[in-house]
Protein backbone atom coordinates (compact mmCIF):
# COMPACT_ATOMS: atom_id res chain seq x y z
CA UNK A 1 0.00 0.00 0.00
CA UNK A 2 1.26 2.98 -1.04
CA UNK A 3 1.74 6.59 1.24
CA UNK A 4 -0.95 8.48 -0.71
CA UNK A 5 -3.62 5.25 -0.43
CA UNK A 6 -2.54 5.35 3.00
CA UNK A 7 -2.91 8.82 3.59
CA UNK A 8 -6.72 9.06 1.84
CA UNK A 9 -7.89 6.20 4.36
CA UNK A 10 -6.46 8.04 7.26
CA UNK A 11 -8.10 10.96 6.27
CA UNK A 12 -11.38 9.01 6.22
CA UNK A 13 -10.83 7.41 9.23
CA UNK A 14 -10.47 10.78 10.89
CA UNK A 15 -13.46 12.34 9.64
CA UNK A 16 -16.01 9.04 10.50
CA UNK A 17 -14.27 9.93 14.19
CA UNK A 18 -14.61 14.01 14.06
CA UNK A 19 -18.71 13.69 12.52
CA UNK A 20 -19.08 11.21 15.78
CA UNK A 21 -17.07 12.85 18.14
CA UNK A 22 -19.21 16.14 17.47
CA UNK A 23 -22.51 14.00 18.21
CA UNK A 24 -21.48 12.75 20.79
CA UNK A 25 -20.35 16.18 22.34
CA UNK A 26 -23.88 17.73 21.37
CA UNK A 27 -25.56 14.72 22.98
CA UNK A 28 -23.75 15.01 26.05
CA UNK A 29 -24.14 18.54 26.39
CA UNK A 30 -27.98 18.55 25.45
CA UNK A 31 -28.20 16.11 28.14
CA UNK A 32 -26.57 17.92 30.98
CA UNK A 33 -28.62 21.28 29.55
CA UNK A 34 -31.72 19.28 30.07
CA UNK A 35 -30.82 18.50 33.91
CA UNK A 36 -29.35 21.96 35.02
CA UNK A 37 -25.93 21.32 34.10
CA UNK A 38 -23.19 22.11 31.44
CA UNK A 39 -20.15 22.19 33.58
CA UNK A 40 -18.10 19.74 31.46
CA UNK A 41 -18.66 22.69 28.88
CA UNK A 42 -16.93 25.35 30.50
CA UNK A 43 -20.70 26.97 31.37
CA UNK A 44 -22.73 26.84 34.16
CA UNK A 45 -26.85 26.65 34.22
CA UNK A 46 -28.83 27.41 36.97
CA UNK A 47 -31.78 25.83 35.72
CA UNK A 48 -32.90 23.35 33.05
CA UNK A 49 -32.19 25.11 29.60
CA UNK A 50 -33.68 22.31 27.44
CA UNK A 51 -37.80 22.01 27.78
CA UNK A 52 -40.02 18.92 26.30
CA UNK A 53 -38.78 15.53 25.93
CA UNK A 54 -34.93 15.18 24.47
CA UNK A 55 -34.73 11.59 23.24
CA UNK A 56 -30.49 10.70 22.40
CA UNK A 57 -28.34 9.08 19.95
CA UNK A 58 -25.63 8.56 22.40
CA UNK A 59 -24.14 5.39 21.45
CA UNK A 60 -25.82 5.20 17.76
CA UNK A 61 -23.30 7.75 16.17
CA UNK A 62 -22.06 5.49 13.96
CA UNK A 63 -24.92 4.77 11.65
CA UNK A 64 -25.51 8.33 11.08
CA UNK A 65 -22.03 9.19 10.60
CA UNK A 66 -21.32 5.82 8.18
CA UNK A 67 -24.65 6.08 5.65
CA UNK A 68 -24.15 10.32 5.76
CA UNK A 69 -20.16 10.39 4.78
CA UNK A 70 -21.26 8.99 1.17
CA UNK A 71 -24.36 11.88 0.76
CA UNK A 72 -24.26 15.00 -1.01
CA UNK A 73 -25.70 18.20 -0.05
CA UNK A 74 -28.52 17.97 -2.39
CA UNK A 75 -29.06 14.30 -0.90
CA UNK A 76 -31.96 14.07 1.25
CA UNK A 77 -32.63 12.47 4.72
CA UNK A 78 -35.64 11.96 6.84
CA UNK A 79 -34.80 11.18 10.43
CA UNK A 80 -36.64 9.75 13.43
CA UNK A 81 -37.65 11.16 17.00
CA UNK A 82 -33.81 10.16 18.03
CA UNK A 83 -32.64 12.25 14.67
CA UNK A 84 -29.80 14.88 16.41
CA UNK A 85 -26.95 12.42 15.51
CA UNK A 86 -28.51 12.13 11.61
CA UNK A 87 -28.85 15.51 11.67
CA UNK A 88 -25.75 16.37 12.78
CA UNK A 89 -24.03 13.85 10.37
CA UNK A 90 -25.99 15.38 7.08
CA UNK A 91 -24.26 19.39 7.50
CA UNK A 92 -26.60 21.07 10.24
CA UNK A 93 -25.30 23.37 12.44
CA UNK A 94 -25.06 22.71 15.87
CA UNK A 95 -25.75 26.52 17.20
CA UNK A 96 -28.78 26.36 15.91
CA UNK A 97 -29.66 23.27 16.64
CA UNK A 98 -28.88 23.86 20.36
CA UNK A 99 -30.81 27.31 20.41
CA UNK A 100 -33.75 25.29 19.24
CA UNK A 101 -33.63 22.65 22.25
CA UNK A 102 -33.01 25.66 24.24
CA UNK A 103 -36.59 27.71 23.09
CA UNK A 104 -34.73 30.80 21.32
CA UNK A 105 -35.67 32.28 18.54
CA UNK A 106 -32.54 31.25 16.31
CA UNK A 107 -33.27 28.28 15.97
CA UNK A 108 -34.57 26.08 13.29
CA UNK A 109 -38.00 26.12 14.11
CA UNK A 110 -37.90 29.40 15.70
CA UNK A 111 -37.27 27.86 19.01
CA UNK A 112 -41.14 26.82 18.36
CA UNK A 113 -40.42 23.09 17.56
CA UNK A 114 -38.03 21.44 19.88
CA UNK A 115 -35.81 18.15 19.62
CA UNK A 116 -38.18 15.88 17.55
CA UNK A 117 -39.23 19.03 15.01
CA UNK A 118 -35.77 20.13 13.68
CA UNK A 119 -35.32 20.03 10.11
CA UNK A 120 -32.52 22.07 7.53
CA UNK A 121 -33.85 21.88 4.02
CA UNK A 122 -30.50 24.02 3.04
CA UNK A 123 -28.65 20.56 3.74
CA UNK A 124 -31.35 17.86 2.53
CA UNK A 125 -32.79 17.08 6.17
CA UNK A 126 -36.47 17.03 5.66
CA UNK A 127 -37.13 16.85 9.35
CA UNK A 128 -37.04 14.65 12.80
CA UNK A 129 -40.42 13.09 13.46
CA UNK A 130 -42.02 12.33 16.98
CA UNK A 131 -44.11 9.49 15.20
CA UNK A 132 -42.35 5.87 14.87
CA UNK A 133 -42.22 5.17 10.91
CA UNK A 134 -43.86 8.55 10.15
CA UNK A 135 -40.33 9.19 7.95
CA UNK A 136 -41.11 6.59 6.10
CA UNK A 137 -43.64 7.80 3.65
CA UNK A 138 -42.14 11.12 3.64
CA UNK A 139 -38.74 9.38 2.84
CA UNK A 140 -40.82 7.59 0.01
CA UNK A 141 -42.73 10.53 -1.61
CA UNK A 142 -39.28 12.29 -1.79
CA UNK A 143 -37.84 9.44 -3.86
CA UNK A 144 -40.31 9.59 -6.24
CA UNK A 145 -39.87 13.04 -6.33
CA UNK A 146 -36.36 12.99 -7.08
CA UNK A 147 -36.99 9.78 -9.88
CA UNK A 148 -39.35 12.47 -11.67
CA UNK A 149 -36.97 15.19 -11.62
CA UNK A 150 -34.49 13.00 -12.29
CA UNK A 151 -30.35 13.01 -11.57
CA UNK A 152 -28.72 11.14 -8.90
CA UNK A 153 -29.66 12.57 -5.84
CA UNK A 154 -30.99 9.64 -3.34
CA UNK A 155 -33.11 10.01 0.02
CA UNK A 156 -31.92 8.37 3.19
CA UNK A 157 -34.27 6.95 5.46
CA UNK A 158 -33.74 6.70 9.06
CA UNK A 159 -35.90 4.55 11.03
CA UNK A 160 -36.13 2.56 14.57
CA UNK A 161 -36.85 -1.22 14.73
CA UNK A 162 -39.77 -0.38 16.45
CA UNK A 163 -41.30 1.27 13.15
CA UNK A 164 -40.98 -2.07 10.78
CA UNK A 165 -44.13 -3.41 13.30
CA UNK A 166 -45.72 -0.59 11.94
CA UNK A 167 -47.81 -0.02 8.09
CA UNK A 168 -45.87 2.57 6.71
CA UNK A 169 -42.81 0.10 6.88
CA UNK A 170 -44.89 -2.23 4.49
CA UNK A 171 -46.58 0.33 2.66
CA UNK A 172 -43.34 2.31 2.04
CA UNK A 173 -41.10 -0.30 1.13
CA UNK A 174 -43.30 -1.83 -1.48
CA UNK A 175 -44.09 1.61 -3.30
CA UNK A 176 -40.57 2.19 -3.20
CA UNK A 177 -39.69 -1.48 -4.54
CA UNK A 178 -42.73 -1.50 -7.58
CA UNK A 179 -41.19 2.11 -8.57
CA UNK A 180 -37.64 1.22 -8.24
CA UNK A 181 -37.57 4.58 -6.18
CA UNK A 182 -33.61 5.96 -5.55
CA UNK A 183 -33.94 5.39 -1.59
CA UNK A 184 -31.61 3.54 1.20
CA UNK A 185 -33.95 2.23 4.01
CA UNK A 186 -31.72 2.49 7.11
CA UNK A 187 -33.18 0.91 9.87
CA UNK A 188 -31.37 1.89 13.20
CA UNK A 189 -31.79 -0.89 15.77
CA UNK A 190 -31.63 0.08 18.68
CA UNK A 191 -32.94 -3.11 20.47
CA UNK A 192 -35.15 -0.95 22.64
CA UNK A 193 -38.71 0.14 21.89
CA UNK A 194 -39.34 2.96 24.60
CA UNK A 195 -39.09 0.76 27.98
CA UNK A 196 -39.59 -2.37 26.05
CA UNK A 197 -36.76 -5.18 24.61
CA UNK A 198 -37.56 -4.68 20.82
CA UNK A 199 -37.69 -8.41 20.53
CA UNK A 200 -40.23 -9.12 22.99
CA UNK A 201 -42.58 -7.26 20.61
CA UNK A 202 -41.09 -8.43 16.69
CA UNK A 203 -41.42 -11.53 15.48
CA UNK A 204 -39.49 -13.38 12.57
CA UNK A 205 -36.01 -12.68 11.20
CA UNK A 206 -36.51 -8.59 11.97
CA UNK A 207 -36.22 -5.73 9.79
CA UNK A 208 -33.65 -7.09 6.38
CA UNK A 209 -35.88 -10.19 6.01
CA UNK A 210 -39.27 -8.14 6.10
CA UNK A 211 -37.56 -5.62 3.03
CA UNK A 212 -36.12 -9.15 1.13
CA UNK A 213 -40.10 -10.44 1.48
CA UNK A 214 -40.78 -7.62 -0.37
CA UNK A 215 -38.48 -6.70 -2.99
CA UNK A 216 -36.13 -4.58 -1.23
CA UNK A 217 -32.28 -6.34 -0.95
CA UNK A 218 -30.02 -5.25 1.51
CA UNK A 219 -27.14 -6.08 4.33
CA UNK A 220 -26.91 -6.53 7.70
CA UNK A 221 -23.91 -4.48 9.60
CA UNK A 222 -22.66 -4.28 12.91
CA UNK A 223 -24.11 -0.74 13.20
CA UNK A 224 -21.21 0.35 16.13
CA UNK A 225 -18.60 -0.58 13.51
CA UNK A 226 -18.34 2.79 11.64
CA UNK A 227 -15.80 1.59 8.84
CA UNK A 228 -18.71 -1.56 8.86
CA UNK A 229 -21.29 0.58 7.91
CA UNK A 230 -19.48 2.72 5.76
CA UNK A 231 -18.62 0.05 3.80
CA UNK A 232 -22.27 -1.47 3.78
CA UNK A 233 -24.03 1.70 2.22
CA UNK A 234 -21.50 2.80 0.27
CA UNK A 235 -22.35 -0.18 -1.52
CA UNK A 236 -25.80 -0.29 -1.48
CA UNK A 237 -25.63 3.78 -2.46
CA UNK A 238 -24.07 3.04 -5.13
CA UNK A 239 -26.58 0.43 -6.39
CA UNK A 240 -29.60 3.05 -5.42
CA UNK A 241 -27.70 5.93 -7.17
CA UNK A 242 -27.32 3.60 -10.38
CA UNK A 243 -31.32 3.17 -10.64
CA UNK A 244 -31.24 -0.48 -9.64
CA UNK A 245 -34.35 0.39 -6.55
CA UNK A 246 -34.24 1.01 -3.36
CA UNK A 247 -31.79 -0.63 -0.64
CA UNK A 248 -32.05 -1.24 3.05
CA UNK A 249 -29.44 -1.74 5.95
CA UNK A 250 -30.00 -3.39 8.79
CA UNK A 251 -27.57 -1.81 11.62
CA UNK A 252 -27.51 -3.20 14.63
CA UNK A 253 -26.52 -0.67 17.65
CA UNK A 254 -27.64 -0.13 21.06
CA UNK A 255 -29.33 3.05 23.15
CA UNK A 256 -27.27 3.42 25.21
CA UNK A 257 -29.23 6.46 27.17
CA UNK A 258 -33.40 5.63 28.16
CA UNK A 259 -36.02 6.28 25.80
CA UNK A 260 -35.54 10.18 27.37
CA UNK A 261 -32.77 11.70 29.04
CA UNK A 262 -34.60 11.79 32.60
CA UNK A 263 -35.40 7.86 31.83
CA UNK A 264 -32.59 5.83 34.24
CA UNK A 265 -33.91 2.71 32.26
CA UNK A 266 -33.55 0.98 35.19
CA UNK A 267 -35.60 -1.57 33.60
CA UNK A 268 -32.54 -2.69 31.89
CA UNK A 269 -30.36 -5.75 33.15
CA UNK A 270 -27.37 -4.01 34.84
CA UNK A 271 -24.86 -6.38 33.44
CA UNK A 272 -25.89 -7.04 29.78
CA UNK A 273 -25.84 -2.89 29.83
CA UNK A 274 -22.61 -2.53 30.78
CA UNK A 275 -21.37 -5.35 28.37
CA UNK A 276 -22.67 -3.06 25.84
CA UNK A 277 -21.25 0.01 27.04
CA UNK A 278 -17.91 -1.82 25.91
CA UNK A 279 -18.65 -1.90 22.50
CA UNK A 280 -18.41 2.20 22.45
CA UNK A 281 -18.79 3.16 18.99
CA UNK A 282 -16.24 5.97 19.21
CA UNK A 283 -13.83 3.43 21.18
CA UNK A 284 -14.02 0.98 18.36
CA UNK A 285 -12.96 3.41 15.63
CA UNK A 286 -10.50 4.83 17.79
CA UNK A 287 -8.61 1.36 18.57
CA UNK A 288 -8.12 1.24 14.77
CA UNK A 289 -6.38 4.83 14.16
CA UNK A 290 -3.14 5.26 15.80
CA UNK A 291 -2.75 8.77 15.69
CA UNK A 292 -4.12 9.35 19.65
CA UNK A 293 -3.15 13.28 19.24
CA UNK A 294 -4.90 13.86 16.27
CA UNK A 295 -8.06 11.85 17.83
CA UNK A 296 -7.38 13.70 21.24
CA UNK A 297 -7.51 17.03 19.31
CA UNK A 298 -10.97 15.90 17.63
CA UNK A 299 -12.53 15.18 20.79
CA UNK A 300 -11.39 18.67 22.11
CA UNK A 301 -12.43 20.62 18.89
CA UNK A 302 -15.91 19.54 19.39
CA UNK A 303 -16.51 20.16 22.79
CA UNK A 304 -15.32 23.34 22.16
CA UNK A 305 -17.84 24.08 19.14
CA UNK A 306 -20.40 22.50 21.27
CA UNK A 307 -19.71 25.18 24.12
CA UNK A 308 -19.55 27.78 21.49
CA UNK A 309 -23.76 26.74 20.48
CA UNK A 310 -24.18 26.70 24.47
CA UNK A 311 -23.16 29.76 24.94
CA UNK A 312 -25.25 31.36 21.63
CA UNK A 313 -27.78 29.34 23.05
CA UNK A 314 -27.76 30.68 26.17
CA UNK A 315 -27.88 34.31 25.28
CA UNK A 316 -29.94 34.01 22.31
CA UNK A 317 -33.31 35.73 22.34
CA UNK A 318 -36.87 34.47 22.89
CA UNK A 319 -39.48 34.01 19.80
CA UNK A 320 -41.69 37.20 20.32
CA UNK A 321 -45.05 37.03 21.35
CA UNK A 322 -46.58 37.19 17.79
CA UNK A 323 -44.98 34.09 16.54
CA UNK A 324 -46.97 32.36 18.38
CA UNK A 325 -49.14 32.65 15.22
CA UNK A 326 -46.63 31.73 12.69
CA UNK A 327 -46.58 28.53 10.76
CA UNK A 328 -50.13 27.17 12.15
CA UNK A 329 -53.14 26.07 10.11
CA UNK A 330 -55.08 29.14 9.05
CA UNK A 331 -59.10 27.94 10.74
CA UNK A 332 -60.22 31.09 9.43
CA UNK A 333 -59.55 33.05 12.13
CA UNK A 334 -61.96 31.24 14.66
CA UNK A 335 -64.92 31.68 12.24
CA UNK A 336 -65.81 27.89 12.56
CA UNK A 337 -66.79 28.58 16.00
CA UNK A 338 -70.09 30.17 14.30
Amino acid sequence: MNKAVRDVELALALALYRTMARIRAFEDAAEEASKGGVAAFGASLSEAKVRGPLHLSTGQEAVAAGVCAHLKKSDLLTSTHRGHGHTIAKGAALDRMMCELFGRAPGYNGGKGGSMHIADFSVGMLGANGVVAAGIPIAVGAAHALRARGGSDVVACFFGDGAINRGPFLEGLNWAAVHALPILFVCEDNRWAATTASDATTAGAGALARAEAIGVPGAQVDGNDVFAVWEAAGRLLAEVRKGDGPRLLHAITYRVKGHVSVDAAAYRDAVKHDKELERDPLVIAAQRIATRDQLEAIGREAREEVAAALKIAHEAPWPEAKAAYTDVQDTGAGRWRG
